[in-house]
């Protein structure tokens, strides 16, 4: 018996909860408005905006999430869709994907779409009906809004290609942290195959940024770049092996994005799997972690270094933790040092940091004048000296780390 659409929506959308790779920040501006073609465009990638995301103006959109469909060919040991898992199934057409979205769009519950899918048949065929969706909306439907495709590396190279031309972000999973991982637990994947694609696009999105010597105008090409998901707690990888491999993605790719994943268990896993979920806390760490990678000057050895087995502190952002750990840097002074430094005091985030080296030009700043600029003072107090301000050895304090750590919490019995 065919299930009902509401049904299929109800499968497909929780099924696509195990993507991350859902951010549409980097994306071209593009709105429904006079000037949008003939009769105006349906969707926009501005504006406020069930899956939120981020507009290229940092405001908070919504994408209607789902998968295809969760039938799939292959049996990788650590995904709930996989071959070999016993879950209700279900599967949409291109057609009413099209329609789910545009009605959903009507009705202002949406800004855009994330697609991924299970393999069928072949990944051409899966790729091809992915392909399919984007174009009937951007071609039929002059839809405007913001398209993430999910996109398959054993897929063609012209049909990933053509996904580039209507999708605004293309994404590609590197699956786990190591190619040992991945050749235990999804031997059908090939990491070569995988890294040769993700290789494959980024030429293509750096070629379409060049201006055509006829026109001068920059092609249209996967605007937002692609992104990558990695799961994390499946392998055994360490903090230190994940950051490491994603560094290494991010310097030969150019991905925009390292989204990380923490691994759900599944009852009748095989092949060893860990059986407990790892705490999402751990998650939030590595993308704190990443976050120092890429914009604090930060390397992974210095993040990972607090710990001899190569995690990070659960209990601890890792800039805290790192600046507890090298004591003999601080207190840094606000009023001398350099932008690199003031990056690594705890409690000082890129704006503030800005912020405090265009101020200093005027007068010397106090600890008042860095709560006005949006210091959270309860971590700076330890780690700077300012005007009228020093911590006397505050940071040489044994129970500083005390300071800092959640309080112990008293659990419910019942």
């Amino acid at each position: 018996m065919r299930k009902s659409l509401a049904r299929r929506l109800a499968i497909l959308s929780d099924a696509a909860k195990y993507d991350a790779s859902c951010a549409s920040s980097g994306t071209q501006k593009r709105h429904s408005g006079p000037g949008a073609g003939p009769g105006g465009g349906l969707g926009s990638t501005e504006g406020s905006g069930i899956c939120h995301a981020y507009a290229p103006d940092g405001r908070c959109i919504s994408l209607l999430k789902i998968l295809m469909t969760n039938f799939c060919i292959y049996d990788c040991a650590y995904c709930i869709n996989r071959s070999s898992s016993n879950v209700e199934r279900a599967r949409f057409t291109p057609d009413e994907i099209v329609w789910l979205t545009t009605e959903f769009y009507r009705r202002n519950y949406i800004e855009g779409l994330f697609l991924s899918s299970g393999i069928i048949r072949s990944s051409d065929d899966t790729m091809a009906e992915m392909v399919k969706v984007a174009e009937d909306l951007r071609v039929k439907h002059d839809f405007r809004g913001y398209i993430h495709l999910k996109t398959i590396p054993e897929a063609s190279p012209h049909l990933i290609e053509k996904a580039g031309l209507f999708a605004d972000r293309l994404s590609l999973n590197i699956e786990l942290p190591t190619d040992q991982g991945l050749s235990r637990y999804a031997p059908e994947k090939k990491p070569l195959g995988i890294r040769r694609a993700m290789g494959d696009l980024r030429l293509k999105i750096e070629e379409a940024r060049e201006p055509t010597l006829q026109t001068r105008r920059r092609k249209k090409f996967a605007p937002a770049g692609q992104s990558t998901q990695m799961i994390v707690g499946a392998d055994g990888a360490n903090d230190a092996t994940i950051l490491g491999s994603s560094a290494r993605l991010y310097s030969s790719y150019s991905l925009k994005r390292v989204y990380y994943s923490a691994f759900s268990p599944i009852p009748d896993a095989s092949k060893s799997l860990p059986l407990v979920k790892p705490p999402l806390i751990r998650e939030h760490r590595l993308y704190q972690a990443d976050w120092l990678y890429r914009f604090y000057g930060f390397s992974v050895d210095e993040i990972t270094e607090g710990r001899e087995d190569g995690m990070l502190d659960l209990d601890l952002d890792p800039k805290l933790a790192w600046a507890l750990g090298n004591r003999d840097r601080f207190p840094v002074d606000i009023n001398t040092a350099d932008r690199e430094m003031l990056l690594r005091v705890p409690g000082l985030g890129q704006k503030v940091v800005k912020s405090i080296l265009s101020a200093r030009r005027q007068r010397k700043l106090t600890l008042e004048d860095l709560k006005r600029l949006g210091a959270s003072l309860r971590k700076v107090k330890p780690f700077v000296t300012a005007g009228g301000w020093s911590p006397i050895r505050l940071v040489d304090r044994s129970d500083l780390r005390d300071m800092f750590a959640p309080q112990p919490e008293q659990l419910a019995l019942f």
